[in-house]
């Protein structure tokens, strides 16, 4: 699962009123080499928390090149965001402690008949 996922995904268990941002529980993490696509960033920027992404990139311990805050001109910077992907661990909602598990890279966020 690659941050630029966990970003969008939050808990939708019953009851939850605060499911984001998730937290991440990583046993694996990979950091791979990819190519850098700025039309799909410069996309996909304005629509992330940028703090989520720095707290989730945090967590993993791969927030040293990542700023506290949304650069100017991040379209035009290839160093901007790392292809960091969690490969096994788990995704917890903030509010029930409920985890969704990570297996191969993706997460599953099925609910219990009982949750939904």
């Amino acid at each position: 699962m690659k941050l630029l996922t966990h970003n969008m995904l939050t808990s939708h268990v019953k009851g939850v009123t605060k499911g984001y941002p998730l937290l991440i529980k990583a046993t694996e993490v990979k950091v791979s080499e990819v190519e850098f696509n700025p039309q799909f960033v410069s996309r996909m920027i304005p629509k992330l928390e940028w703090s989520a992404l720095v707290q989730a990139a945090e967590e993993l311990g791969h927030r040293q090149d990542l700023p506290g805050d949304l650069v100017p001109d991040f379209e035009n910077n290839e160093e901007f965001l790392k292809k960091v992907e969690v490969i096994e661990g788990c995704l917890q909602c903030p509010e029930s402690g409920r985890e969704f598990p990570i297996s191969k890279g993706i997460p599953n966020m099925l609910l219990n008949e009982d949750e939904a």
